[in-house]
């Protein structure tokens, strides 16, 4: 087991390292890597797990990065724990850099300016570094491969290591199908023949730890009509209008019977249509296609055909009312190419998951983050991330710990604290040394 003298150790050398970790950082801004182009990112990292000393730092044919620290220095052991550490290396498009109030999306930029606090209760004056996912989650590979490289100098140091320690970071996690994690869980790790027991992910959560999120489905309703010259709408079928009632009925009868998080842990199940378009999409032209474009969250419990029956339904009833009405739904299917060539077929689908606060791995990370002096709260996601992989497909014991703050992601506004940064650094470390110290028997399958 690790005392304060081991705790102590940690917060000194994640002080002594956060500037290195933040000139780190500051590189991987400066580097665009919208999803499909992340090899100059990746390079970049592959550099610093090398000059950090890792044991193993590998690519696999997808682009994803792995990076190994053994507890012994030279080879892993299915004997001993592995803990993984996940980032995604894509971001989202900055938009206009007009809305950026004068940072450069691209700057890597570091001043004093205001920030939320932890609990978003106040404001605080803090040096932030600002540009496009320094809060999702470029900063997340700063304070994770960091910490893989204090556990070196630890080694080092002559400490006892219970465990491997492995970084991944991963491509295409925006498009919405979790596709680099997805290959790097089923094909990458068992090929290289490297397992892990339990997953920390980078995403934002304000030094807390998060315990889940609600599922993903994206799906394309699509109603069907015949064209005829837009001078005589009445010789054809609009595909619109026939839209218009499975608009109505998901709005007034499926939206307001979704089912609830049975804890009040997450938030509720949703749909949100976001999109609507026609064809042919010609001003003289009656459509003949209407696309309805839905953003669905689900809970634990459902599955991907029981969220898909209740649109069905709704198309059915439609047929029942209206001997014209044709109508399908989909999950939508989605092709994440890669920077290395590959392409990475899915559907836009990510599973729900929980873990208990008192399963082992969860009440390992919490004594870790007590021993270093850092308040244990709870929390979880509103958005989906690549834990929906490792917990909700595998059920790998997973929990979210970051210094990057959520509300931040996606925007012109987007930034990290620095003093989050370092704390999130130590805290990585601190899970490791006591998740690692655990039995193997206590990772435990995710159960819900």
């Amino acid at each position: 087991m690790y005392t304060e003298k081991e705790f102590e150790l940690i917060n000194k050398l994640a002080a002594e390292m956060k500037d290195d970790c933040v000139k780190f950082i500051q590189d991987l801004i400066r580097i665009p890597s919208i999803s499909g182009n992340e090899k100059g990112v990746a390079d970049r990292i592959m550099e610093e797990l090398n000059k950090l000393g890792y044991d193993k730092v590998m690519r696999d044919k997808y682009g994803n990065v792995i990076g190994m620290v053994f507890a012994n220095g030279e080879s892993p052991s299915k004997d001993r724990p592995c803990i993984m550490y996940n980032s995604h290396m894509d971001h989202v498009d900055p938009g206009d850099p007009a809305n950026w109030e004068g940072y450069d999306p691209y700057g890597g930029e570091i001043d004093i300016c205001e920030c939320d606090n932890a609990d978003m209760t106040a404001k605080e004056m803090v040096a932030c570094i600002h540009g496009r996912a320094a809060s999702d989650v470029k900063s997340g590979h700063g304070f994770q491969v960091y910490a893989g490289g204090l556990i070196v100098k630890m080694r080092e140091m002559g400490y006892k290591m219970e465990g491997d320690f492995m970084y991944t970071g991963v491509v295409n996690e925006e498009p919405g199908q979790n596709a680099g994690t997805r290959r790097l869980m089923a094909e990458t790790l068992p090929e290289a023949g490297l397992d892990f027991d339990a997953c920390v992910s980078s995403e934002a959560t304000s030094l807390n730890l998060y315990l889940g999120h609600r599922g993903r489905i994206e799906y394309l309703i699509t109603t069907y009509g015949r064209t005829s010259h837009g001078s005589c709408p009445q010789n054809g079928i609009n595909a619109v209008y026939k839209a218009m009632p499975v608009i109505e009925k998901i709005r007034k009868d499926v939206i307001p019977n979704l089912p609830v998080d049975p804890d009040n842990e997450v938030e509720p199940a949703s749909i949100s249509l976001n999109v609507i378009e026609c064809k042919p999409g010609a001003l003289s032209i009656v459509p003949d296609q209407c696309m309805l474009s839905l953003d669905r969250r689900t809970m634990i419990g459902e599955t991907e055909e029981s969220a898909m029956k209740i649109l069905q339904d709704v198309l059915d009833e439609c047929a029942a009312e209206d001997p014209e009405f044709k109508g399908e739904v989909i999950v939508k299917p989605d092709v994440s190419k890669c920077y290395t060539g590959e392409e990475m077929v899915g559907k836009k689908f990510t599973e729900a998951w929980k873990i208990k606060k008192d399963h082992p791995f969860t009440m390992a990370c919490a004594k870790a983050l007590e021993g270093l002096g850092q308040p244990v709260k709870y929390g979880y996601w509103s958005f989906a991330t690549d834990c929906a992989v490792t917990a909700g497909h595998y059920r790998k014991p997973t929990i979210g710990y970051s210094g990057m703050q959520e509300q931040y992601a996606h925007t012109p506004y987007d930034k990290a604290r620095i003093d989050f940064i370092e704390k999130a650094l130590a805290g990585n470390a601190g899970i490791f040394l006591t998740a690692s110290a655990m039995d193997k028997s206590e990772f435990k399958a995710l159960e819900f």
